[in-house]
């Protein structure tokens, strides 16, 4: 498949439990009682009263969203795996994020191609403005929507929630725009093609995957400049860093596997996965990463690589439907889902037993996918 190809195919209900617990006086059958007992009755002002049942705890709830890119996202109880909203979107949505205080969900839109487009394999015109929405989680209103570029591809807020910057693959750079006011603040010229990126936990870094240009631009976000390139290989597609920021993960599509770089000494060492692997998705506690194998609209994969990012190996290769694109971990570190592309669907896969253990059906071209607690 031609670089060029690719480029183009690229939460509720809860259980409450109350518990009454009664009060009794142990008897103590080693005291002699007195032969004859007065009882005193009581006024009603002197009586015990009950005590009542304390208030049932708040449950919290969870979910996680999906960018379709038939037009429309899906909000999806994380407890039951139902969808339990959905928002209807003209164009096309790529990528999403939910903000760190839970509170936001953003998301890219670029032009929608007809079905006849489709089938004809056409580009999508790209003189167009694509778009990004900021819409509330809670009550689903729309909070802001900022015209961007030619062809917004990914979306990422800052983890300290100052900043959500946003890469364009046809006008080749990222914006950084203000979380509070979604005033763009910078715009920044990186590598050809800008598509996938994680932000460092310390909210400093951002590393974009250039998919045209073969590398990864290292963006200092507050000083809004690149400070370096690094090349990791052909066609990568996006990126993930490790909590401590020293170890950089690339997915490179066009050879098939996942790249793991040094940052100290830009060293790399690769990975073979499954076929034109999509994202990347490193677990809380950075023991293993998860790699979404893709394939083709034509030919296309069915599977997630799971590796040990201690001893740098594939432990675990699981199924789940076509086209897994889009990957992500709950905070627990107990469930990975990840977005079928060609199937419609999303896998819920249990991360102790490495099994599917539910499949939610969502809108047409599921792509990115966020969770948040």
């Amino acid at each position: 498949m031609t670089k060029s190809k690719f480029i183009k195919l690229i939460a509720s209900s809860a259980l409450f439990t109350l518990a009454l617990t009664g009060c009794a006086n142990p008897q103590n059958n080693n005291v002699k009682q007195p032969d004859q007992v007065q009882v005193q009755e009581q006024t009603p002002d002197e009586q015990v009263l009950e005590t009542p049942a304390p208030a049932p705890a708040e449950v919290k709830l969870t979910y996680y969203f999906t960018a379709n890119e038939s037009g429309s996202i899906s909000k999806v109880d994380s407890i039951t795996n139902k969808v339990i909203d959905t928002i209807q979107v003209d164009g096309s949505p790529h990528n999403i994020q939910i903000s760190p205080d839970g509170q936001i969900v953003a998301f890219t839109v670029a032009e929608k191609m007809t079905e006849e487009e489709k089938d004809e394999n056409m580009e999508m015109n790209m003189d167009m403005k694509g778009e990004v929405f900021f819409y509330d989680t809670n009550t689903r209103d729309l909070v802001k929507q900022i015209e961007l570029g030619k062809h917004p591809a990914y979306i990422v807020f800052t983890e300290d929630g100052k900043y959500v910057l946003v890469t364009d693959s046809k006008d080749n750079n990222v914006s950084i725009i203000d979380a509070k006011t979604y005033e763009v603040l910078n715009i920044i010229a990186v590598g050809k093609g800008p598509n996938g990126f994680r932000i460092s936990k310390d909210s400093k870094f951002a590393y974009i995957a250039n998919m045209e240009e073969d590398t990864v631009s290292v963006i200092d976000i507050e000083n809004s400049k690149e400070i370096k390139k690094i090349t990791v290989g052909a066609t990568p597609v996006t990126t993930s860093i490790t909590s401590d920021g020293k170890t950089l993960l690339a997915t490179v599509s066009s050879e098939n596997v996942l790249a793991i770089i040094d940052l100290a000494t830009d060293a790399i060492e690769k990975i073979a996965v499954g076929a034109n692997p999509a994202q990347v998705y490193l677990q809380s506690d950075d023991k293993y990463a998860f790699v979404a194998n893709q394939g083709t609209k034509e030919s296309p994969s069915n599977t997630v690589s799971k590796i040990d990012m201690g001893t740098k190996t594939i432990v675990a290769t699981i199924e789940t439907g076509k086209g897994a694109h889009g990957v992500v971990v709950t905070n627990d570190n107990k469930y990975v889902y990840v977005t079928n592309k060609y199937e419609n669907t999303i896998s819920v896969i249990d991360n102790t037993t490495g099994q599917v253990i539910s499949t939610v059906q969502v809108d047409e071209g599921p792509n990115g996918i966020s969770y948040r607690e």
